[in-house]
């Protein structure tokens, strides 16, 4: 009930969370003892802050209450952002990553650390190991940001700059980049 329940009202809360300027990263309905709990994370390329969060609130929370007969009880609402533990499973999650350490378990092989660079629609640039290479999505069984207490070295992120606008990448070669958006 809870999955089909999420599903009715996940185009009402996309709506909300979109008109607010955000993108909806995910929603679950709950059951919790007599209510229900909708649990909403959204997300933006620039972040989410707490009044930010306050806002896309609001609005969920007015959409939910026109269309409480889709709820048919009593609910709690929580909304929130991701955490830096959140897998990144989708292109604008790579994206949002850029020029972050991410720990990368390739569906074959064996698992790395890699910086981010530019991320398209099939495939993310990444630095690792002192080179450059493009990582398929699909090839990813799963991708985490590493949390890190220093700042990134500046040489790595003057060659994922370079790399994405196109210019010279470190062994002197030079790669069309196709955008996608």
């Amino acid at each position: 009930m809870p999955n089909e329940l999420a599903s009715r009202l996940e185009p009402l809360v996309a709506e909300a969370v979109t008109t607010a300027g955000f993108d909806l990263d995910s929603l679950e309905v709950q059951q919790a003892g007599r209510r229900q709990l909708v649990k909403v994370v959204v997300d933006s390329d620039d972040g989410i802050g707490l009044d930010e969060v306050a806002e896309v609130s609001r609005k969920v929370s007015a959409v939910l209450d026109e269309n409480e007969h889709v709820l048919a009880s009593a609910y709690t609402l929580e909304v929130t952002s991701p955490g830096l533990d959140r897998p990144l499973t989708q292109p604008r999650h790579w994206r949002r990553a850029k020029f972050r350490l991410v720990r990368i378990t390739p569906a074959e092989g064996a698992e790395y650390v890699a910086r981010v660079g530019h991320a398209g629609q099939e495939a993310a640039r990444v630095l690792a190991g002192g080179s450059l290479q493009d990582v398929a999505y699909a090839s990813v069984a799963k991708a985490v940001v590493e949390i890190e207490f220093k700042q990134p070295p500046a040489e790595d992120l003057k060659l994922l700059e370079e790399d994405a606008s196109g210019q010279s990448t470190a062994a002197g070669q030079t790669e069309p980049k196709e955008e996608s958006k």
